[in-house]
């Protein structure tokens, strides 16, 4: 296991990697293996971005994301600008079921709320937002609702985990209860945790995900 310094310095290096971040607006501090990243930057687009080069470095524990969103002010946008963009992407996308998502924004943070049958059309509704401008954080709500029987869920996510040839399955346990599924066990790198937890999102009947993996560093 590598110390916070050595941590730091590849954290630091990863977003001068990333090419939509100006690395020099974020500061990175680690303790215990736990990345806090701090200072402004002018979008949500490149928050997002800042997080997941973290979470691509090897030996972090956890993200903690004291980043601020700050636009300038020619791209600055009234909530009621903001909500009727989001309404306006959410329509177009062939990914997201019509009239199925409810948005409601305040001081530029949208909420999104619903339900939909699939975890991907979940995650199109927030992917279709992200990048507007003066959008500065977003809380999806939807639900997916329940389409198999708990038996027949964990059933599929272990041939699903199976198959994956990035996956330790067998170090993986499945906990069911109703339709929500419990991980527990070890996994190897965030990613692989990331990867396990979206097999898991994309099994038919999954309503909720507690990710308890732990990463064996």
């Amino acid at each position: 296991m590598k110390s916070d310094y050595l941590v730091q310095q590849d954290v630091q290096e990863e977003l001068l990697w990333e090419p939509s971040l100006n690395a020099v607006e974020i500061g990175v501090s680690v303790k215990n293996g736990i990345v806090t990243l701090s200072g402004t930057v002018d979008s949500l687009s490149k928050k997002l971005a800042a997080e997941r080069a973290v979470k691509r470095v090897k030996d972090v524990k956890a993200v903690a994301m004291d980043v601020e969103v700050e636009y300038p002010s020619s791209n600055k946008k009234s909530d009621a600008a903001i909500a009727q963009a989001a309404v306006d992407v959410l329509s177009w996308s062939n990914l997201v079921p019509k009239d199925s998502i409810h948005v409601e924004v305040e001081d530029g943070y949208i909420t999104l709320e619903g339900e939909v049958q699939w975890q991907y059309q979940r995650d199109a509704a927030r992917d279709a937002i992200k990048d507007l401008q003066g959008l500065k954080g977003i809380s999806n709500l939807v639900t997916v609702r329940p389409a198999a029987s708990a038996f027949l869920i964990k059933d599929n996510i272990k041939k699903a985990l199976q198959r994956m040839a990035n996956i330790e399955a067998d170090n993986i346990t499945l906990l069911t209860e109703n339709k929500t599924i419990t991980l527990k066990g070890k996994v190897r790198s965030w990613r692989e945790r990331e990867e396990v937890e979206q097999v898991v999102w994309s099994t038919p009947g999954v309503s909720a995900v507690k990710d308890e993996l732990e990463i064996d560093i």
